[in-house]
């Protein structure tokens, strides 16, 4: 698992805002709180091309539930979940962002506690 997420600096300013604005879970918060005290912030053009962020495809496994589901991130404004399009801001977004293919992650959903896994990401 990464030891640090690796996120652009508006990743990381849309996140903080997430949090000022109670738009996550207490437990979230911690977890995003503790994420972002070690994260390290690069330049959209820096930012490796496995790594969880918006405007890409990412397929995860969840191992809670043995299932596989791939989404698109993207804008908040552009959220088409029917077309597989989740809004940065989601829950499954904001468990995964900054992190990299190979990773598992446990994160605290509003359903129950999931560890999911980062099997791919591309770029849309």
């Amino acid at each position: 698992m990464t030891e640090n997420i690796v996120v652009t600096t508006g990743i990381y300013d849309l996140i903080k805002d997430q949090i000022r604005r109670k738009q996550v879970s207490p437990a979230e918060e911690e977890i995003l709180n503790n994420e972002l005290r070690t994260a390290k912030q690069v330049l959209r053009k820096e930012l490796p091309e496995d790594v969880v962020t918006v405007n890409r495809k990412v397929t995860l496994k969840d191992h809670t539930n043995n299932t596989e589901e791939t989404y698109i991130f993207v804008d908040s404004n552009k959220e088409r979940r029917k077309k597989g399009k989740y809004a940065i801001t989601s829950d499954i977004a904001m468990a995964t962002v900054g992190y990299k293919v190979g990773d598992t992650i446990t994160w605290p959903f509003r359903d129950g506690e999931r560890k999911i896994e980062i099997l791919k990401v591309e770029n849309v």
